[in-house]
């Protein structure tokens, strides 16, 4: 089971940026993609980017993809998660997990989960 910790949440004005890490160990010997997926307070846990292990690959949902941008450090087995021009709404919890699938967006194909970690965005 790969062990998944991220970091670099905070509490940051509307219109300001913030970088979150996740460094992955144990990864599985299948893995495709590592993604982040984020959960605001009283909703459901909803996909925001992924990329592949090789890191060629990416993907974005449509509420960010010009606003952030996923990249991996190959070396490090570390993904980030720059975000830019932050909004109220992207206030939530932000996980990032591990999937050996091919749908990355859908968040039953991911089987390892970091604990997660808050960003706040103020109005």
């Amino acid at each position: 089971q790969a062990l998944l910790v991220e970091s670099g949440g905070g509490l940051v004005q509307a219109g300001g940026s913030l970088r979150l890490s996740c460094a992955a160990s144990g990864r599985p010997y299948s893995t495709y993609a590592l993604g982040w997926f984020r959960q605001a307070p009283g909703k459901g846990r909803e996909f925001v980017a992924a990329i592949t292990w090789s890191g060629s690959t990416t993907y974005y949902a449509d509420s960010v993809k010009d606003r952030f941008a996923i990249a991996k450090d190959n070396p490090r087995n570390t993904i980030y998660l720059q975000m830019n021009s932050l909004k109220p709404d992207d206030t939530a919890t932000y996980y990032c997990a591990l999937t050996k699938g091919l749908r990355v967006t859908e968040q039953g194909e991911y089987n390892d989960w970091g604990q997660g970690t808050q960003v706040t965005v103020s109005s």
